[in-house]
């Protein structure tokens, strides 16, 4: 007999350890709410169910003894179709043998729901069959198959050959979390996946070291609070309090694109997050490869279009989801996770979703939160925050490295925890701060107009380069923030103009900084170059600059992005325009350098040619 909800409540205490006992092969269905279970529950036999639907989540008080039983509890999450992307997951179930407690998970615990009617299910909402597994490189979606290639645990290791492979029986440990691609041959949409098995309950601890990843994820079927679990007393003094969410562009088909299971293909990053322990300062930035369009327009930050990156991590951590953490400085011990840290939060309401690759929900407000029409938080007014958009171009595979500044009078010039983001990665061509030996990519300090922030870049080979200011909050509009380029001495005001010039290889860690007042006779304002005007028209194969203020312009040069000089114009008379054909130029990037006679180079940009 299949009894309804409610009258499944009845049995609560037919079982003395637990106070949710679902007996006799009955099944508790909950559709669209929150089953709120204070002590355990046990599902005594094979045919002993709970089905959550329809964002439905269970979640625990204060009970010790333990889930036990033999049946299932049934789940539902969505991970990418792309069967070339990576998901990172958590289980939130474990294998369901009649022993208390959490027990290890394992990949084929996963199910394909079906979706069969059936006279006691007309709309199909408790069928599946046990999800199928291949040894080669792409699996399907229906049937659902697993590529058992791409099942991958990540503890306490620091390299790429430390991933440990599981296949589809190899047991996990609860809380811990692995790597799964997707079952289809989209470049975008969702596969739906069953979790089938004893529900996860309680503290589950898994190992850190300092500066060593761990990959672990939300191990209920409940959402849980970030704040919560960043800031419990057992996690500050064990991770940095930055999560690591995996991001992957798998968007463009082979065999050059990045529809490919080649590590070197691979086009991915972390998108980091972290949050304070109000819950109401999110601090994020995305992964590191946006690209730019043909007329030269980087494309849409978060949160953009999804071939291209763009999501960004918020508050609370959706069912299955799996995250990188870095153990602290001086760490050695363990990161928990716990029933107190379990929220009732549904998926796209309340900053809540799942990092696959499909277009982000709408996002509504939540806890004081607010956000901008772009998806990025709004903080309160006696917070300042702006970002720093570092922009590369190197071989046409552009990218931009996002760098948050907060600032806030209880922020110190130390590490503040919950309001700094470190650096998952290095990439060749990278830009980040530094502190103590740590790279980060987000720092708070307390405001004040003298503050002199070191900013680092690397760069494996010569490239046009671009400062450019992003999501400027509560700054009076009069207050100067400028890149001062400490090699040329020049400061430039981000908030009026980008900074563009072409940089050598190296690696520069004295060279550029964020500043608030500007000391240079060479200020920008002085050599009034702001008046140039760069302009590349394809359509007339020509290259102009307009020089409205009748500067001493000595030369116009085109550099190839290898630094590598391609035309060349020298002038002795001051024009109001000057003007080169690009027409045997071949189709790509070049850095326009104008020089005047007063300065060896008074402006630079970059410029794309089609011809």
């Amino acid at each position: 007999m299949k009894l309804s909800f409610f009258a499944c409540l009845m049995l609560f205490f037919s079982f003395s350890f637990a106070q949710l006992s679902v007996r006799n092969d009955a099944f508790v269905f909950v559709n669209d709410e929150v089953l709120f279970v204070n002590d355990d529950v046990n599902l005594e036999e094979a045919d002993s169910k709970i089905y959550l639907r329809d964002e439905s989540q269970l979640i625990q008080g204060t009970g010790t003894t333990g889930n036990s039983g033999v049946g299932e509890l049934s789940v539902y999450q969505t991970g990418t179709v792309n069967q070339w992307a990576y998901n990172y997951w958590c289980s939130p179930v474990g294998n369901n043998s009649a022993a208390y407690g959490n027990e290890s998970a394992r990949v084929n615990l996963i199910d394909d729901a079906t979706g069969i009617p059936s006279a006691g299910d007309p709309l199909g909402l408790t069928s599946s069959t046990d999800a199928l597994f291949t040894t080669g490189y792409n699996g399907s979606a229906s049937p659902l198959t697993i590529s058992s290639r791409w099942l991958y645990t990540y503890s306490i290791s620091d390299s790429y050959a430390d991933w440990n492979a599981i296949g589809s029986t190899g047991a996990i440990n609860p809380g811990l979390g692995f790597t799964m691609k997707g079952n289809g041959t989209g470049a975008t949409g969702s596969q739906l996946y069953d979790f089938r098995g004893k529900p996860n309950n309680g503290t589950m601890t898994n190992s850190v070291a300092e500066g060593v990843f761990t990959l672990v994820g939300n191990p209920y079927p409940s959402a849980i609070d970030s704040a919560a679990f960043i800031h419990d007393i057992d996690n500050v003094n064990a991770i940095d309090g930055t999560l690591f969410y995996w991001e992957q562009d798998a968007s463009i088909p082979g065999p050059t694109g990045t529809q490919s299971h080649v590590l070197r293909d691979y086009v991915g990053g972390y998108s980091v997050f972290t949050i304070d322990a109000s819950g109401v300062i999110m601090s994020n930035a995305p992964a590191a490869f946006f690209k730019y369009d043909e007329q030269d327009n980087v494309l849409p930050l978060p949160p953009g279009p999804p071939s291209n990156g763009s999501k960004m991590a918020y508050r609370y951590i959706p069912i299955g989801q799996g995250f990188m953490v870095q153990g602290d400085v001086g760490s050695s011990g363990s990161v928990s996770i716990k029933n107190a840290h379990r929220i009732y939060e549904k998926e796209g309401i309340n900053n809540s979703y799942f990092f696959r690759s499909e277009n982000n929900n709408d996002i509504t407000t939540s806890s004081g939160v607010q956000f901008q029409e772009n998806g990025l938080s709004i903080v309160p007014d006696d917070y300042k925050r702006f970002r720093i958009n570092v922009e590369f171009s190197i071989n046409e595979a552009n990218y931009v490295r996002q760098m948050l500044l907060n600032f806030h009078d209880t922020a110190t010039t130390g590490f503040d925890y919950g309001l700094e983001l470190s650096r998952a990665s290095e990439l060749v061509n990278d830009a980040y701060f530094t502190y103590n030996d740590k790279d980060f990519i987000g720092l708070a300090y307390p405001f004040e107009n003298t503050l002199a922030i070191p900013l680092i870049v690397d760069i494996e080979e010569q490239q046009p380069l671009r400062f450019r200011i992003f999501d400027i909050q509560n700054f009076d509009d009069s207050q100067g923030i400028y890149i001062h380029d400490i090699e040329t001495d020049i400061y430039v005001d981000l908030r009026q103009q980008d900074y563009d010039l072409n940089i050598a290889p190296g690696n520069y860690t004295d060279r550029f900084e964020i500043v608030f007042t500007t000391e240079s006779t060479l200020s920008i304002d002085e050599l009034d170059i702001t008046s140039l005007t760069i302009l590349q028209d394809n359509g007339k194969h020509q290259l102009t600059v307009q020089n409205p203020n009748s500067l001493d312009i000595k030369s116009v040069e085109i550099f190839d992005v290898a630094g590598k000089q391609i035309l060349k114009g020298n002038y002795d008379a001051i024009e109001e325009q000057y003007n080169l054909s690009t027409l045997n130029l071949s189709d790509g990037v070049y850095v326009v350098n104008v020089s005047t006679y007063s300065n060896t180079k008074a402006k630079s940009k970059k410029i794309i040619v089609k011809n």
